[in-house]
């Protein structure tokens, strides 16, 4: 995995200037990102991760600080050098006309072409390979304006691709996306990165696929601070909790995930093993019990075995043949007697 720093910020100031004056999101944030490395960018609505990777990308000023792209100043860089170094994907919807995919994936070797120049047998070997990369090659002759929103999602990330830039910026790409398209570009993604050696930032509100994928993490709080290092680090220290935790969600360091506090919290004496446990435990909890760890007062005591759930209450026992019929059971009580 290749070491190289391709973009270093120092003391940045993101945020916008107006006739008014500036608007700063966030302030004093040092950053950095390094070939092979495939980074996610993660923070509530509204803490700056959009204009963070537009400040990177270029397309907008910093307010203050210092932003180098490979060890150049990126105030010196000229837009079409800039261009072969950077790849942006971002949220907005692109204009596309009556143009088919592969047309639109070939946009990327502008900066190497022109609007004018044709294509080399180099520029279409590398469009096609980057249509490819993303899993699109049913997609290359057909109309953008026909493509769902995820298929052209993949098609932007393709074009991007097909720039050759060492630096990936993206802007909520799985956006529009089904949760096995999610883990399928994820896992593209950062396969790129390690493989071709890109230095590629990804900003998702998805904490899980996260927590799966990245090298690394960058945790943007409501207070504009910028938060780094390793999924599993951050998630043991209780930063995850620290931003993102409310009255109405807990952090689960243990299962890497939030959930939701009970609104009444009886207890449910609960045995069994394997991954039957597991679920029903989930089920217990989300409709508002939690597990008792002693032998105190429980609403009820459930065993659950492989392919049976065996409730005891009050003395009786009942027994259900998936976990369906234990949550339709559940839910038929009126626990407040």
């Amino acid at each position: 995995m290749g070491a190289q720093v391709k973009i270093k910020a120092k003391q940045l100031s993101i945020g916008y200037q107006h006739s008014a004056g500036e608007t700063i999101v966030a302030s004093g944030l040092d950053c950095s990102l390094r070939g092979g490395e495939f980074v996610c960018l993660l923070g509530p609505n509204g803490t700056g991760k959009s204009t963070l990777i537009r400040t990177l990308a270029g397309m907008q000023k910093p307010l203050a600080g210092e932003l180098r792209l490979s060890g150049k100043a990126m105030s010196d860089i000229a837009p079409r050098e800039r261009a072969r170094a950077v790849s942006v994907v971002l949220t907005e919807t692109m204009s596309s006309g009556m143009m088919d995919a592969y047309s639109l994936v070939s946009l990327g070797r502008h900066p190497y072409s022109g609007w004018f120049g044709g294509l080399t047998a180099q520029d279409c070997e590398r469009i096609e390979w980057s249509i490819d990369a993303v899993g699109a090659k049913p997609l290359a002759n057909r109309q953008v304006s026909e493509l769902s929103d995820g298929e052209r999602q993949k098609i932007s990330i393709a074009r991007a691709l097909a720039q050759e830039a060492k630096l990936m910026l993206l802007d909520e790409p799985t956006a529009f996306l089904d949760l096995p398209r999610r883990v399928e570009l994820m896992s593209i993604l950062r396969d790129l990165a390690h493989r071709e050696n890109l230095a590629l930032l990804l900003s998702t509100h998805d904490l899980d696929l996260a927590l799966r994928f990245a090298d690394r993490l960058w945790l943007m709080t409501p207070g504009g601070d910028l938060l780094q290092g390793a999924p599993e680090a951050l998630a043991l220290n209780g930063q995850f909790a620290e931003v993102f935790a409310s009255e109405n969600l807990d952090w689960d360091a243990s299962s890497g995930s939030f959930r939701t506090h009970p609104v009444a919290c009886l207890k449910v004496r609960l045995e069994g093993e394997g991954i039957e446990r597991a679920w029903t435990q989930r089920a217990l909890e989300r409709l508002g019990f939690g597990i008792s760890e002693d032998d105190g007062e429980a609403a009820f005591s459930l065993k659950v075995n492989k392919d049976a759930w065996e409730v005891e209450r009050f003395g009786l026992i009942q027994n259900f043949k998936d976990i369906e019929s234990l949550i339709e059971w559940i839910r038929s009580v009126d626990w407040r007697e």
